[in-house]
């Protein structure tokens, strides 16, 4: 455990040290960015002590705060999703070093290096609180800092905007979570997780409610999600990369807890899970085969991943409730596996997206095109992290999915409600893998291959050391941790055991240790294949360069860029038969002459939820407020006399 505190000192250092050379921006940043990576390095070593043995670390020392303790508990749940949090924040702080570099002089460096350290260390205490007033410090802090980071371009309106709807999404997440502590702290001794009295009946299910509501805004999956593609766009793309990689997953983190305190299980809960996630996945997979900014592409991508895990413990829940807790420990470990492998190819997707960015100034699809000539290095590493992101071995990505489709076939051999929750969790994963395929398609495809769609496209630049080394490793332990995935059963066992009980942990490595074993078998010899018929071909050209010519152009002498397929055309056949969910708005050309001179066509998505939901109650509650603005007078000795009486009622009724 000092290894870990001193990690966590470490980026306190790291978010004071830029304030202090704040006129020195270029300093600022290096001594963030040098005390980011000690704390990832310092901090990976009990993490992964603790995963891999299984044996908990503690910590705790007497605070004066009312309720609360300083105390610290490093369990292998925690030590799972701990480990994402330290690589990619690592990684991410180098990333940023490079990606930062050209705004030196021209924004605040110093306060977005504080921000970026201070989110780390709050997430970090948020995944080892054992103290419900610790956890909220840690989940208000990390709520303030990634305001400031989403708001890294406040002159952009879409910037503002975005820090609004994440701010709202964020004190109302807060104030639910409050009232689950006070509703699972009441009667207890204190407010440690461990004093913490298991509610049953009605209780129960408020807590359930609570913690769902509460953390599912941080989450992010549908309905809760309207903040999430709005901010993931607007911070830098290492932050995006850091949000969608672990921020999103301490709202997940935060379900798996409840419901490991809340046991038994209603079966309800689980079906209640299981269509949060199937939703989720479904319209989160078809709203980004509908984007056409890059990074709203992968922020929705980001929603389907969630709906994913939602699903793989929904899943879990029904089967553990109806007494199928082998096939309820595959499921929850599907779940857990897919936390962490997600973090690690979304992290470098946002980073490819973000060299797309840097190199060309813009993330629309329509206006790039013809990239991988440019920036190969970036376009084989975002064209990896597709391919783990659409659950293609031997990648991270697959791993995960397949846990869950083993264990949605293994419950089609159950009685009853299990059976059906099999069959709804395998056929909603196979629907989402199948979208995201077209949409990654789509978006690598238009943003990478054919020909420069426009100057910018044209005069793009490679990314420098700083940018591609992170995203060569994250692809490097996307492939690694997708071939040794027998290897990572163990430790996930034991973090399953932590968050859902004894008994479901070690189910889980032995049903899937066998098929694991023979798809990591067939990836490696695949692997060998390649390496094979690699070294064959450059035997056989002995050096000479391959000959090149032109390739069939369908009878067009000279194909130019506006021949081939956008990113509208490409993905029109899918939106339009999924119109009455999408509701995407459209202008298309009218053609009055036979030999048109130009023609213009333009599609946009809507953001349904929040256009047709969560705006209409936004302007019932301000109509609402402002009946009762005649409180708000401006007349300090009243507002004293409210807090006044306030008080006085507070005494009367403790007593």
């Amino acid at each position: 455990m000092p290894l870990f505190l001193l990690s966590f000192l470490l980026l306190l250092c790291g978010a004071a040290l830029p304030l202090l050379l704040w006129r020195r921006p270029l300093a600022a940043q290096r001594s963030a960015v040098c005390c980011a990576v000690a704390a990832s390095a310092v901090g990976l070593v009990p993490v992964l002590r603790v995963l891999f043995t299984g044996v908990p670390a503690s910590f705790s020392f007497p605070w004066s705060v009312p309720l609360a303790s300083f105390s610290l508990l490093l369990d292998p749940l925690s030590a799972l999703f701990a480990v994402p949090l330290l690589l990619l924040t690592g990684l991410a702080a180098v990333y940023g070093a490079g990606y930062l570099a050209a705004c030196a002089g021209k924004k605040p460096l110093a306060l977005a290096w504080a921000a970026f350290n201070l989110l780390t260390a709050s997430m970090l205490l948020v995944f080892s609180a054992a103290n419900a007033v610790l956890f909220l410090l840690g989940w208000e802090l990390m709520a303030a800092a990634s305001f400031l980071l989403v708001l890294f371009e406040h002159e952009r309106e879409q910037a503002r905007k975005a820090g609004f709807i994440y701010l709202a999404a964020g004190g109302t997440g807060a104030l639910l979570l409050l009232g689950l502590f006070l509703l699972l702290g009441a009667g207890a001794p204190s407010m440690d997780f461990s004093d913490f009295r298991v509610p049953s009946g009605g209780a129960a299910t408020a807590a359930f409610l609570l913690a769902l509501g509460g953390f599912g805004l941080k989450a992010g999956f549908i309905p809760l999600h309207v903040w999430l593609p709005e901010a993931h766009p607007a911070a830098p793309s290492h932050v995006s990369a850091v949000m969608s990689g672990i921020m999103i997953k301490t709202g997940l983190y935060g379900i798996i807890r409840v419901l490991g305190l809340l046991k038994p299980w209603p079966e309800w809960w689980g079906w209640l899970l299981l269509g949060l996630g199937l939703v989720s996945c479904l319209g989160g997979a078809l709203f980004a085969l509908a984007q056409h900014e890059l990074k709203r592409v992968l922020a929705y991508s980001s929603i389907e991943n969630v709906g994913i895990i939602l699903l793989a413990l929904g899943l879990g829940v029904v089967a553990a409730a109806c007494g199928a807790h082998q096939l309820a420990s595959l499921a929850f470990a599907g779940a857990l596996l897919h936390v962490f492998n997600h973090a690690l190819f979304k992290g470098l997707l946002f980073m490819g997206a973000g060299a797309v960015l840097h190199g060309t100034g813009t993330g629309e699809l329509e206006a790039l095109g013809g990239l991988s000539k440019r920036m190969p290095a970036a376009a084989a590493f975002f064209m990896a992290g597709s391919a783990a992101a659409c659950a293609l071995p031997p990648l991270n990505g697959f791993a995960g999915e397949f846990l869950v489709y083993l264990g949605a076939l293994r419950a089609l051999n159950s009685p009853g409600s299990v059976a059906l929750a099999g069959v709804l969790a395998g056929l909603a994963l196979a629907a989402a893998g199948a979208v995201a395929a077209a949409a990654f398609t789509r978006a690598a495809g238009t943003a990478f291959l054919g020909e420069p769609r426009t100057e910018r496209a044209a005069g793009a630049h490679a990314p420098g050391p700083l940018m591609a080394v992170p995203m060569f490793l994250l692809a490097l332990l996307c492939l690694l941790s997708g071939l040794a995935a027998p290897l990572l059963l163990g430790p996930l066992s034991a973090a399953v055991s932590a968050g859902f009980g004894g008994y479901y942990g070690f189910a889980a490595g032995l049903e899937a240790m066998g098929p694991f074993l023979y798809i990591s078998a067939a990836a490696l010899c695949l692997l060998g294949l390649i390496a094979l018929a690699a070294a064959k071909r450059r035997a056989f050209l002995g050096g000479r360069q391959p000959a090149s010519g032109v390739t069939w152009d369908c009878g067009y002498a000279a194909p130019t860029a506006r021949m081939q397929y956008g990113a509208s055309s490409f993905a029109q056949p899918l939106t339009d038969f999924f119109q009455p969910l999408l509701r995407k708005l459209g202008q298309y050309p009218v053609i009055s002459e036979y030999f048109p001179a130009k023609a213009s066509f333009s599609t946009e998505a809507q953001a349904v939820f929040y256009n047709s939901v969560y705006t209409p109650a936004a302007v019932r509650l301000r109509d609402l407020a402002y009946r009762f603005s005649w409180l708000q007078h401006g007349r300090l000795q009243l507002y004293i006399m409210y807090i006044v009486v306030t008080l006085i009622g507070l005494l009367l009724w403790k007593l």
